[in-house]
């Protein structure tokens, strides 16, 4: 018992640890501004690891957004190494310069998007099919743009507070 607690502690000391947030980029150059990175199309590739580091799938995917000057519609077709397909389409409205919410149908409720300089942040729970079944994932998403073409996504994916992945993108707009 003993262990557990110390454990636990352990965890709940790590997990409050001096996070990242999305205004530590304010300053920082160049802009991303979501909307008009993610309008038209974008290429990307990534590789999900599992909590020990370890690559488990890699994917090509496809985006192609329309911003109607308030909400960004931006379609999504993922290709997977394996073989599999999925498509996910996001409706991602602009609160104001700094704030954003977002839906999809395998997004539980509403995502939460913060922009400031370079990076975007994106929280949300996603439906993950695992086994037949679908389990809610904690994402904690983030985009930091390199230039006008090239973006890097980093997601930690959590379960119960917990690491259960991570997912590591490149953006390429055409």
């Amino acid at each position: 018992m003993k262990k557990f607690i110390g454990l636990f502690l352990l965890i709940l000391i790590t997990g409050c640890a001096n996070k990242m947030k999305p205004t530590d980029f304010k300053d920082q150059k160049p802009r991303l501004v979501i909307e008009n990175y993610l309008s038209g199309n974008v290429k990307a590739w990534g590789v999900l690891q599992n909590r020990s580091g370890k690559v488990t799938r890699q994917f090509k995917a496809d985006l192609n957004g329309k911003w109607d000057g308030s909400k960004l519609i931006l379609d999504e077709v993922f290709n997977w190494k394996d073989g599999e397909r999925q498509t996910r389409q996001w409706k991602i409205n602009k609160i104001d310069e700094h704030n954003y919410e977002g839906t999809a149908s395998d997004v539980v409720g509403t995502a939460k998007g913060y922009s400031y300089g370079p990076a975007f942040k994106f929280e949300y729970v996603l439906l993950v099919p695992v086994k037949g079944k679908n389990i809610k994932i904690t994402f904690d998403d983030w985009i930091f743009m390199q230039d006008e073409r090239i973006a890097i996504n980093r997601a930690t994916m959590t379960k119960f507070g917990i690491k259960v992945a991570e997912l590591t993108v490149m953006f390429v707009k055409d």
